[in-house]
């Protein structure tokens, strides 16, 4: 199996994209597990962001994508949600490419893809995901999602290194 190629992200995309990954390091520092998100307006605002939050809260559904969703949705219409950029430190799971599709948003650019995370993964049964991509998802999408990823791969690896049970 090939590893998806690195895509390259200009400068913005690139600020925006460290920044879900300095989050995702925070999530770390916190006892969860390395994960970070936020939602960009289309003018540039950040709109949410939230960072994984599984071991503080017990919450299995506590993902960094979803939480930033949950943030951002009672705040903005789905007009300005369609707009708007989710930046997450990895990519997103397929419990979070739906609450991707139901929130409208419509653009996503993430780091490190599913297939290398696996392999911090490891083979443990809790540690392990859905293995289909958030693509899968988002091309059954009645409206347009664009994706971007993984991007910045050694540094989002980074959030990860040590970070699960082996």
């Amino acid at each position: 199996m090939s590893l998806p190629e690195e895509a390259r992200l200009n400068e913005t995309d690139g600020i925006y994209l460290r920044r879900a990954i300095a989050l995702a390091d925070k999530a770390r520092e916190r006892g969860n597990r390395p994960f970070g998100a936020l939602i960009v307006g289309a003018g540039g605002k950040v709109l949410a962001e939230a960072t994984n939050a599984n071991g503080e809260s017990g919450d299995c559904t506590a993902h960094a994508e979803l939480s930033a969703i949950r943030l951002a949705s009672p705040l903005f219409t789905r007009e300005e949600l369609s707009a708007a950029t989710l930046y997450s430190s990895s990519e997103p799971c397929v419990m979070c490419a739906g609450a991707i599709f139901w929130s409208a948003i419509g653009r996503v650019i993430y780091g490190i893809d599913a297939e290398r995370l696996r392999v911090f993964r490891g083979e443990r049964l809790d540690q392990k995901d859905a293995e289909l991509s958030c693509r899968d998802v988002f091309n059954t999408s009645s409206h347009a999602i664009e994706c971007i990823g993984p991007a910045l791969i050694e540094e989002a690896s980074t959030s990860h290194q040590g970070a699960w049970k082996v």
